[in-house]
């Protein structure tokens, strides 16, 4: 937790925030961001559309999953959005209708943008960490790569990583291949 003289940003804090921000509560501390560029929205999109029809539908691949774009987790005082999150059907028969989370997702996936990088690799891991994510996708729009972590005991393990062009098989969603050179927007200066 950062020290902070100021007291602890509350749930009241977060709704009093323009709905063209996103607001995020991490470690007390009210984080206002602008929304997402367009690399980030593709990415998200690309992304749902590969996952989505093999892993929450059963088309091609295995199902089983539930997957949510820019869910509100509440944990405790903590109150995270990430871009995207998934959850076993086995733990979560059911999403329920209400307007925020507090089931821990297994997998999720932070789209890193320049002002929010360290963010999401240091202060929200750390509390996915704790909540009990199992897995976690770190993907760079313009540095154009994949890191996928694993929990292990309370840290977290990088089991791989691709950048480019490569052909992922990325757990816990290693059932098909991941195209990355879909995820990324064309160079402006090529067709």
């Amino acid at each position: 937790m950062r020290p902070s003289s100021k007291p602890p940003a509350t749930y009241e804090d977060l709704k009093r925030v323009s709905d063209d921000k996103l607001a995020q509560i991490v470690d007390g501390e009210l984080v206002v961001s602008p929304r997402p560029a367009i690399p980030h929205q593709h990415v998200l999109s690309t992304l749902g559309m590969d996952l989505g029809p093999p892993f929450q539908r059963g088309r091609g691949g295995p199902g089983g999953w539930w997957f949510l774009d820019e869910p509100e987790l509440h944990f405790g005082p903590d109150v995270l959005v990430p871009d995207i999150a998934g959850w076993r059907r086995e733990r979560f028969p059911v999403l329920p209708t209400g307007p925020f989370l507090t089931l821990a997702p297994d997998w999720l996936c932070e789209i890193l943008s320049p002002s929010t990088a360290g963010l999401d690799r240091v202060r929200k891991m750390s509390i996915y960490r704790r909540v009990g994510v199992t897995h976690v996708w770190l993907i760079d729009p313009v540095g154009r790569s994949l890191e996928i972590f694993r929990a292990d005991g309370d840290a977290w393990k990088r089991v791989s990583s691709s950048e480019g062009e490569d052909i992922a098989r990325a757990e816990p969603f290693d059932a098909i291949e991941l195209t990355l050179a879909d995820l990324w927007l064309p160079n402006p200066e090529t067709p």
